[in-house]
């Protein structure tokens, strides 16, 4: 008897997860040998340093400090990370801050500060790990001057609801930060600091992840400039941040650290899980049970409903045209622009929409997941377009075209039973959306 698709897309999502956990990426990259501290090519010599310090931000930033202190142990003299609320695991030297996400609070500053008043007491001769994750651009809202958390808040919510994409957003939190941006490394120099990162970003672009604290950043404020006109938003955001924004735009403020300076001599950024980690998992997992794995990209991009629909088509192509069971693997990162009032996500729409796409389809199913276990201001994950998906809709008495309408994907796929309830994961490498397809019904 054929296990069930559900139970299916349940295992390669798993294998997914598990190939970019937090500690094992740290336990992968860094290593202690005596004296010697290697970090992927790199070798400290811990006799050298008269302190070593631990910092970080993000939601899957407690594991990897929890590792570090395996490895470390009491060499790790202090220590301050900032995650999202229950994204914790028992630490001993480290401090846990607790903040918001995706709207920063008090909370996210707090942490943010904290972290920046530990790296600036730094020297020369002390060593700073840094693990940085996806979620520390809003648990870090340390601002400028002048620009309140509110304010910030109001601008992040604002990008939110307007489809912005993560580099875009990143590209304003950038500007008006003092922790990203290459700010954490300026506040660090000069002592030696080494980060470790999980992306979470579409190109795995380091001054895009979490805003870039650690690296130089590529983006202006010209660019912020661009993006209030793009989403015509210049008339919405708070006043204090567009005066902030034409400031640099005209120059009459410092730009954020570039490429070539000195701040960045004494540090390395190493990349320790991807996107495209997970997928190669993904697709061994889906060789396992017997599935030919097709990777189609992991720089999935584009509004959530309109990517649904496109992976469903190509899905029944693919099932008309070949009699072989097919895993077709995507990760990246779509958005929603909301239109209704409903409550979901960017996976939920996305499988409500493959939903209402692969109707008449008994021989694929479909999941779509936030690899960091939430998806939206929900409890979800995500969802799944199973081939009995709108039969049991029709049961329940719920049109998916109305729910599709108002952005009510949560509510849809909770009627259903098709939601994907998960739990912080404690990792984020964005999304994965798997499509099972075969010759014939499930």
């Amino acid at each position: 008897m054929n296990a069930h698709p559900k139970d299916m897309l349940h295992e390669i999502l798993g294998a997914a997860l598990t190939a970019v956990a937090p500690d094992k990426a740290v336990k992968k990259f860094v290593s202690l040998d005596g004296e010697a501290l290697l970090i992927d090519d790199v070798t400290y010599y811990l006799n050298t340093f008269e302190n070593i310090y631990v910092v970080g931000a993000g939601k899957g930033a407690a594991p990897m400090a929890a590792q570090l202190e395996e490895i470390l142990g009491d060499r790790i003299t202090d220590g301050v990370i900032c995650v999202k609320y229950g994204h914790t695991v028992p630490l001993r030297i480290i401090r846990t801050i607790e903040g918001a996400h995706p709207v920063p609070d008090a909370n996210g500053e707090r942490g943010a500060r904290a972290i920046l008043d530990l790296v600036t007491k730094t020297g020369k001769k002390d060593l700073i790990l840094c693990c940085i994750t996806g979620g520390a651009s809003a648990l870090t809202p340390a601002l400028v001057e002048g620009i309140s958390l509110d304010e910030g808040k109001k601008a992040t919510q604002l990008l939110l609801e307007c489809g912005a994409t993560i580099n875009e957003i990143n590209a304003i939190r950038k500007h008006m930060s003092i922790f990203g941006s290459g700010n954490l490394a300026r506040a660090a120099y000069p002592a030696q600091l080494a980060a470790l990162i999980i992306s979470d970003v579409v190109g795995d672009n380091l001054d895009v992840i979490a805003s870039g604290p650690t690296s130089p950043d590529n983006s202006t404020f010209k660019d912020c400039m661009d993006i209030f006109e793009r989403y015509k938003l210049i008339d919405k955001v708070p006043v204090n941040i567009l005066a902030h924004m034409k400031k640099g735009a005209e120059g009459t403020i410092y730009e954020t650290p570039k490429a070539g300076d000195p701040v960045f001599d004494s540090v390395q950024n190493l990349l320790v899980a991807t996107n495209e980690q997970a997928l190669h998992a993904a697709a061994a997992k889906a060789k396992d049970l017997g599935y030919t794995p097709r990777i189609i990209t992991s720089k999935m991009t584009g509004e959530a409903r309109t990517v649904a629909k496109d992976i469903a088509k190509q899905a029944k192509k693919a099932a008309g045209a070949k009699k072989e069971k097919l895993c077709l693997l995507s990760g990246g990162e779509t958005t929603v622009t909301l239109t209704g009032k409903g409550l979901g996500g960017r996976n939920q729409e996305m499988a409500l929409a493959a939903a209402v796409a692969l109707d008449g389809c008994p021989n694929i199913a479909m999941l779509c997941a936030g690899t960091d276990g939430s998806d939206g201001p929900t409890d979800a994950a995500g969802g799944f377009a199973l081939p009995d998906s709108l039969t049991r809709a029709k049961e329940c008495q719920v049109c998916p075209k109305i729910y599709l309408a108002d952005n009510d994907s949560y509510n849809y796929l909770k009627s259903t039973g098709d939601l994907l309830q998960t739990g912080p994961t404690l990792t984020n490498v964005m999304d994965i959306c798997i499509t099972l397809v075969q010759h014939g019904p499930f």
